[in-house]
């Protein structure tokens, strides 16, 4: 290959030659190169991608640098494609063999992908555009990609190039800082990104988290889309973080006011509610007063007479009215009585009785006989 100047005589194909732009046309360029007659610049040799009208890519007056194709009597055809596909391929191996990321301009949506302008024509095939699927391309077209190429072939005149492992790489480096940056008992602001039948995972800024179905409210929870929804933002509190396996576990749950939280406003000694009987064991019952809320009725008392073991009396998921006895929200403990109500219930019904018949000629004591005595 041999290099001319404006003042050459005679070329040949294959000649690197550096001309100015006299006419752009429809479908080709001259260019005076110094030769007896002005070169010619086909459209099709403009550039590597399409090219619709060749004023979209020169104008009268510009200097070019241009390679011979080929020589006929007094016509010389000429491609700037050439020369800039010898610049590009330099630069693409270089880009190749270190991994670089770089921005690139999108030309074309193809089917099965798009077109970019790498100083030749570049390709990103769908699958490699982004980590989601993409089902219209158009608003792709002028856009800037940041990519990577990850398959290069002079020979065949192939680069593929992929936008897909760059967001890929930027999303490892975000998960491995945001984990790096963890700490247990941390309250972070998160999304709720997907909703499982174990729980739901929550995105923390790049990384996701777990939260179990059971950290998720301080009631049972059957359905965690009970709970939350997709998109919806939360508040979570780190419970665990593995960094080998790069799995972070969180807790909603602890980031809510527990169910035992100024219990004391709610509920005091002396009060009568209505629960739930939850538990039972062979020192008592357990009955929920209020959501997560469970106060313990010890076997003595339970009933107005003795028993031998609180089923005698009770079943789990019976209905119980109780009294507060004492409330410890400290200890998040609560003593309750069966047996009080019943007492108060029998005084005053005696009481009632006693109204009755205080003009009758019956003594009340002969009567009821001893019926008081298991109150003193």
């Amino acid at each position: 290959m041999s290099e001319t100047n404006n003042e050459l005589t005679e070329v040949q194909v294959g000649d690197t030659v550096t001309g100015t732009v006299v006419k752009v046309a429809e479908k080709q360029v001259l260019v005076d190169i110094g030769y007896k007659s002005e070169g010619i610049l086909p459209i099709s040799e403009l550039s590597s991608l399409h090219v619709e009208l060749t004023s979209d890519v020169v104008k009268e007056g510009d200097s070019l640098t241009l390679k011979v194709k080929k020589v006929d009597e007094d016509e010389v055809i000429l491609s700037k494609k050439a020369i800039d596909a010898e610049k590009a391929w330099v630069e693409l191996e270089k880009k190749y063999n270190n991994e670089e990321v770089f921005e690139t301009e999108v030309k074309e949506v193809v089917k099965g992908g798009l077109v970019v302008d790498v100083g030749v024509r570049g390709f990103i095939p769908a699958s490699l555009v982004e980590t989601y699927f993409v089902d219209d391309f158009t608003e792709y077209k002028n856009k800037l990609l940041s990519v990577k190429i990850v398959d290069l072939n002079k020979d065949q005149n192939r680069i593929i190039l992929s936008h897909r492992a760059v967001v890929e790489e930027e999303a490892s480096s975000q998960k491995q800082s945001v984990l790096q940056s963890l700490e247990e008992g941390q309250v972070l602001e998160g999304t709720v990104q997907r909703i499982t039948n174990f729980g739901v995972f929550v995105d923390i800024g790049g990384v996701d988290g777990l939260v179990h179905i059971s950290q998720l409210a301080h009631k049972h929870v059957e359905k965690a889309s009970d709970v939350v929804t997709e998109g919806e933002k939360i508040k979570v509190e780190v419970l665990s973080v593995d960094l080998d396996n790069e799995r972070i576990s969180l807790s909603h749950k602890k980031t809510l006011a527990g169910p035992w939280a100024n219990i004391d406003d709610r509920i005091s000694s002396g009060d009568t509610l209505e629960g739930t009987v939850k538990r039972l064991v062979n020192f008592g019952a357990f009955v929920e007063v209020s959501d997560g809320v469970e106060g313990l009725v010890h076997i003595s008392q339970i009933a107005n007479r003795h028993i031998g073991t609180p089923q005698e009396v009770l079943e789990v998921g019976q209905q119980v009215k109780v009294k507060v006895l004492d409330v410890n929200e400290k200890e998040e403990r609560i003593s309750l009585s069966i047996k009080e109500l019943e007492q108060e219930q029998e005084a005053k019904e005696f009481k009632q009785y006693a109204k009755d018949d205080e003009h009758s000629g019956f003594q009340i004591g002969d009567f009821i006989g001893n019926k008081l005595d298991k109150y003193k």
